[in-house]
């Protein structure tokens, strides 16, 4: 039987993976990989390739770069393919109907999350900003919506109280590629059912920004420690400090919850277990935090060189 003829399209570290799983696989064919344009990083701003283009090019595939992906030239470099199949992960652009109608199979795409919870820009930090016990990766056929399109599969995993944001994201990447990889012989050959998503139960989450970062004291200390969790390593969790001539940004990296209770925002002890803070309910005791442009110290080396007091406020 010949291979099966596949475009992949994707940008980042999680997209690289599902790259990877369907090169190991010689039932796929891999016909081009398109990705997003090189884009400036760094202190001097070169422009640096996607991971997902570093690894094409490390397997001598084809690939294409579009602006935009309605591009019409574009669109006939994709015809040209022939794809039977285009897979789809974390690309970064819409696709237009042209797109998901080329190949004979459709378009199918990698989300992490268990749609139609955590639609959108954001789910891995969603789960655990919300608190959620699990979450996982879906495999659906694309349609013209923001990841409305039809299920095909699904796998779950559990969020552990020790997972932030980049540990939750590697195995969730992971799970993608083994899932895209069991799911497209399956439905290519017929034997997978789409099934449409319970639209009335969706959620949408929006591209996380830089000032949502800031911790809100007034909240409860299991919220906060969920919000440094799911924004570490990126944006990050901060708080400032008062300081001699200007207050100081202190990024959090990891904390506990504890079950005393403070005024809000008030530094109640720092000692080498930590910082502990009072919060809307509970209180937060910090453990490892940097101060900008420091290190990321354990909060008993940060005490060492910055001492702390109590009853200073942090906002």
């Amino acid at each position: 039987m010949a291979a099966l003829r596949i475009i992949f399209m994707g940008t980042p570290e999680l997209a690289a993976a599902s790259l990877a799983a369907l090169l190991r696989e010689p039932a796929f064919q891999l016909v081009a990989v398109v990705t997003q344009p090189d884009r400036p990083k760094g202190r001097d701003l070169k422009l640096q390739p996607s991971p997902v283009k570093e690894l094409a090019l490390r397997a001598n595939l084809t690939v294409l770069q579009p602006l935009k992906a309605r591009d019409e030239k574009f669109i006939a470099e994709l015809r040209a393919l022939q794809p039977e199949l285009i897979a789809v992960a974390a690309f970064g652009q819409i696709l237009p109907q042209s797109i998901l109608d080329l190949p004979r199979l459709g378009c199918l795409n990698v989300h992490t999350s268990l749609l139609p919870k955590y639609r959108g820009a954001s789910p891995i930090q969603s789960a655990i900003l919300n608190g959620e016990s699990e979450t996982g990766v879906t495999i659906m056929k694309m349609d013209i919506g923001l990841d409305t399109g039809d299920i095909l599969t699904q796998r779950a995993t559990p969020i552990h109280t020790e997972d932030n944001a980049a540990t939750l994201h590697d195995r969730l990447a992971q799970l993608g590629a083994e899932l895209l990889v069991e799911t497209i012989p399956a439905y290519a050959a017929g034997t997978i059912q789409p099934q449409s998503q319970q639209h009335e139960l969706a959620t949408h989450v929006a591209k996380i920004k830089k000032e949502d970062g800031r911790i809100d004291w007034a909240q409860s200390a299991r919220a906060i420690w969920n919000r440094i969790r799911a924004f570490t390593p990126w944006p990050g969790a901060f708080t400032y400090m008062p300081g001699a001539a200007q207050p100081m940004l202190l990024k959090l990296w990891q904390a506990e919850v504890v079950a005393q209770s403070g005024p809000t925002g008030e530094v109640l002890v720092a000692d080498k277990a930590g910082i502990l803070v009072g919060c809307g309910e509970g209180s937060l005791r910090i453990t490892a935090l940097q101060r900008e442009g420091g290190r990321r110290l354990p909060a008993s080396e940060f005490l060492a060189g910055h001492p702390v007091k109590s009853g200073l406020r942090l906002g």
